[in-house]
């Protein structure tokens, strides 16, 4: 025969150590509110009753729930299944853990970030991929939380972490047009709504630039996109295929993307490099042991992650942004997924 459990409330521990109910909220949540003898003893009674104070009622005492939120305008199922988001977030969960602060995530909930966002117990966000025209900003302004920017559009009241996206993707296209490439295809990231962020169209814009200085063009046919995921990268791929398209080079705008062409190039019967090089964008960790190694943009991943929440704990413990607009450097890094330009590769 079981018998249920009977919950310790305040008012059992109150009576029991014989102060009130405020005191016993006091030794929890304001300790500095009752002498160190008083405050100890009623801890003391509540640990001998078995009473654990209510973690929701806590956070509504302090006003706080010593949480971060990790806001992206994607889906979480494609957000989770890139490679770049799981260095990302381990920046950003090294310094909150450090700080005694949690993670929560954050995306579109029934299509709408501001909802989302409105529903988040959280003390801040940091926030990637969004940009002021978002349209839904405004509305995510009103909160009042705490917010730093991960790769968007730099606002003025709101203190950023980005990268030269365009000088990087530039940097990328150059190195394959010294290669002797002329038949490019770039594999880029489909923007899951109106104006969400600018990173595909910064690198793009990088790309065309490389290319156009070598007295060529980049028409919109040479340019595929999907979700920034290896099946994305495969898919994008093989549509460019089955249109006829031949290229001799590839720009992903990601490394998981990348992953996912030389997939679909290989069961096309397509070598990398001797038949099409390949270059991604990232420098994921996993990047380095592929088939062949993968050349790509090296990013500072993880200290997009950290520097995000530095500022953002500063902006929560200050109760005003710390306006710092940070933009990191980045690297191309060469290795075996990239090689001079075959004569052609045609099927």
């Amino acid at each position: 025969m079981s018998t249920k459990r009977i919950r310790v409330g305040i008012a059992d521990v109150a009576v029991a150590a014989g102060v009130s109910k405020t005191a016993v909220s006091f030794a929890f949540n304001n300790p500095d509110r009752l002498s160190d003898e008083t405050a100890a003893r009623i801890r003391l009674v509540a640990d001998e009753l078995g009473y654990r104070p209510d973690p929701v009622a806590q956070m509504l005492t302090r006003g706080e729930t010593r949480t971060i939120g990790v806001l992206t305008p994607q889906p979480l199922a494609v957000i989770v299944s890139n490679p770049f988001f799981g260095a990302l977030t381990e920046g950003i969960a090294a310094v909150a853990e450090a700080s005694d602060y949690g993670l929560s995530l954050i995306s579109p909930l029934g299509g709408s970030l501001a909802r989302a966002v409105s529903r988040a117990t959280v003390d801040g966000i940091v926030a990637i991929g969004l940009p002021e025209e978002h349209p839904e900003i405004e509305q995510i302004r009103r909160t009042g939380l705490p917010i730093v920017l991960v790769d968007s559009t730099a606002m003025a009241e709101r203190p950023s972490v980005t990268i030269d996206d365009q000088r990087s993707a530039r940097t990328a296209a150059e190195h394959l047009v010294g290669l002797g490439h002329t038949q490019f295809l770039v594999v880029a990231i489909v923007e899951p709504g109106p104006s969400v962020h600018n990173v595909p169209a910064d690198r793009l814009a990088g790309y065309r630039a490389a290319i156009a200085d070598a007295g060529m063009e980049l028409p919109d046919d040479r340019i595929e996109t999907d979700t920034s995921t290896v099946a994305g990268g495969a898919l994008a791929f093989a549509r460019a295929w089955d249109r006829g398209l031949r290229p001799t080079a590839v720009l992903a705008m990601s490394d998981a993307m990348a992953m996912g062409v030389i997939r679909a190039a290989a069961e096309r019967g397509v070598d990398v490099p001797s038949d099409m090089s390949v270059v991604g964008f990232d420098d994921v960790d996993v990047s380095a042991y592929i088939n062949p190694p993968l050349t790509t943009i090296h990013q500072p991943i993880r200290r997009k992650g950290e520097e995000a929440v530095r500022l953002l704990l500063a902006a929560i413990e200050r109760a005003s942004p710390a306006l710092e607009h940070l933009r990191l450097d980045t690297h191309l890094v060469i290795r075996s997924s990239t090689g001079p330009a075959p004569a052609s590769i045609g099927r």
